[in-house]
C-alpha cells in the first residue's frame, strides 16, 4: 500500500492511482496546493502494484545522452509560439501526420494545468509553450496504453517525474512510444498560482458590488511571451476582459519574468513541490527518448546560430529519439553538453530548500496578500537588482 510519510518522496505523478485494480487511491490536495495519493484502506487488497509503479520508490541509474544539439525550427512563427526553439511542435506534427496521438499539458477552464491528448494538428496549439505549474496527469497513462496496444504511435511530453511515472506504469518498452521530458526547474504549486490569480485579477463589480471570478475574466495565459521583449527577457502575458460583457479581450498584464511576482517566487524556488528539491528523475533517470531545454548559453557558445526568437537544447537519449529528431526537419547543430550546463540551472537534481519556505506558506494561509508575502520572504539577489536598475536606466535614456 502506498503511504506518503515524507512529502519529498512523492512527485504526484498519479501512476499509483491509475494502476490500482480496485481504484481505491485518490489524489488529495494539501495546504500547499499539491496533490498526494490517499488510500481507502477498506478497499485495498494489498496487491502492491501501487508501490511497484512508483518512480521514486525504485533506484534508477543516471544515463548520459548519446548526442546533444542546438536546435531551431525553420518556421519563425513556430518558434515565437513555443518556449524556445519550436522543437515540440515539429515532433508532434510528425506523430499526428503519421496517424498517432500526442499527450501534453494545457490550461483548463479554471486556468490550471492538466494533461490531455490530441489526435489533430489543431489540438497541438494549446500544448505549445511552457506552463509553470504542476499539471494533473489524471488518467492519461492508461489512455496512452490503450492507444499503444492498438499499434498507434504515441508521443508523451512531460516533466522527468511524469515520464518516469509513465514508464513505471507501462512496465513495457513499446516501440511505438516516443517520450519527451523537459529540463525542469521544478514545479510550482497550483494552489499558489490560484491564489496569485485571485489576488491580481479578482475584483468587485462597481455596479452590483458582487465579486467577479477571475476564471471568467481571463482568456489566455502565456508564461513565455516573446514578441514584446524577446526570448532572453521573455514576459508573462495575460489577456482577458475587464468587463465580462465586453466583446473583445485586452491585455491585462505583461511583465518581464524578472519583474513578475509569481515568477519571482518560482525562480527563487519558494513554492516548488517538496520532491523537486531532491529530484530522483533527472539526469536520464526518467528513461525519456529526448530531453528538451532552452539553450541559454547559445549566444556565447554559438553566436552565429543565436537570435532572440529562441534556440533549444536537445539531448538525445535513445535510438528512437535520434530517429525522431533526424526526420523532424529541424535545423540542428552538434554541441557540447558540459558547456551548456554552465548556463542552465535546470540540470541540478538537488536544490537548496529556501529557509523561509514554511514562513511563506504560513503567512499566505493566514490571509496576507500574495504580493506582501513574496516581498517579505523572497530575497532578490543583488545581481538581479543591479540588472533591473541598469535596464530601467537604459530604457529611460532610450525613450527620453
Amino acid at each position: 500500500m502506498i503511504h506518503v510519510i515524507d512529502k519529498h518522496d512523492c512527485c504526484g505523478c498519479s501512476a499509483c492511482v491509475q494502476k490500482c485494480p480496485k481504484r481505491c487511491i485518490t489524489m488529495r490536495e494539501d495546504d500547499e496546493g499539491f496533490l498526494y495519493p490517499e488510500v481507502n484502506g477498506e478497499d485495498c487488497i494489498n496487491c502492491g502494484l501501487c508501490e511497484k509503479v512508483c518512480p521514486l520508490l525504485k533506484k534508477t541509474d543516471k544515463r548520459s545522452p548519446s548526442g546533444v544539439f542546438a536546435v531551431k525550427n525553420r518556421n519563425d512563427n513556430d518558434r515565437l509560439e513555443g518556449s524556445s526553439g519550436g522543437v515540440f511542435i515539429a515532433l508532434a506534427r510528425d506523430v499526428i501526420s503519421d496517424g498517432g496521438v500526442v499527450f501534453g499539458a494545457v490550461f483548463d477552464s479554471e486556468w490550471e494545468v492538466r494533461h490531455v491528448c490530441s489526435e489533430t494538428l489543431d489540438g497541438l496549439k494549446a500544448m505549445t509553450s511552457s506552463k509553470y505549474l504542476q499539471s494533473r496527469i489524471e488518467d492519461t497513462y492508461s489512455e496512452a496504453q490503450r492507444y499503444l496496444e492498438t499499434g498507434r504511435k504515441v508521443m508523451f511530453v512531460g516533466t522527468p517525474c511524469q515520464i518516469a511515472g509513465l514508464h513505471g506504469y507501462l512496465r513495457h518498452d513499446y516501440v511505438n512510444l516516443l517520450t519527451v521530458d523537459i529540463l525542469c526547474h521544478g514545479v510550482p504549486s497550483p494552489g499558489i498560482w490560484r491564489r496569485y490569480l485571485s489576488d491580481v485579477f479578482g475584483k468587485r463589480d462597481v455596479f452590483t458590488n458582487s465579486s467577479v471570478d477571475y476564471k471568467k475574466m481571463i482568456t489566455s495565459v502565456n508564461f513565455r511571451e516573446k514578441t514584446a521583449r524577446g526570448w532572453h527577457n521573455y514576459s508573462i502575458a495575460v489577456h482577458g476582459k475587464t468587463d465580462l460583457n465586453a466583446e473583445k479581450a485586452t491585455l491585462l498584464l505583461s511583465e518581464s519574468y524578472m519583474d513578475n511576482l509569481f515568477m519571482c517566487g518560482f525562480l527563487n524556488d519558494m513554492y516548488l513541490r517538496p520532491s523537486c528539491y531532491r529530484c530522483k528523475c533527472k539526469q536520464g533517470r526518467s528513461k525519456s527518448d529526448l530531453t528538451l531545454a532552452d539553450y541559454w548559453g547559445v549566444k556565447t557558445l554559438m553566436p552565429d546560430f543565436s537570435d532572440d526568437i529562441g534556440v533549444s537544447l536537445v539531448m538525445v537519449n535513445t535510438e528512437k529519439g535520434a530517429a525522431a529528431l533526424a526526420t523532424s526537419g529541424l535545423e540542428t547543430r552538434s554541441t557540447d553538453l558540459s558547456s551548456a550546463v554552465k548556463y542552465n540551472g535546470g540540470f541540478k537534481s538537488v536544490i537548496r530548500e529556501p529557509k523561509r519556505r514554511k514562513e511563506f506558506f504560513r503567512l499566505l494561509l493566514s490571509g496576507v496578500s500574495f504580493a506582501e508575502v513574496v516581498k517579505k520572504t523572497v530575497k532578490t539577489p543583488f545581481y538581479k537588482k543591479a540588472y533591473r536598475s541598469a535596464r530601467r536606466a537604459l530604457r529611460s535614456i532610450l525613450f527620453r
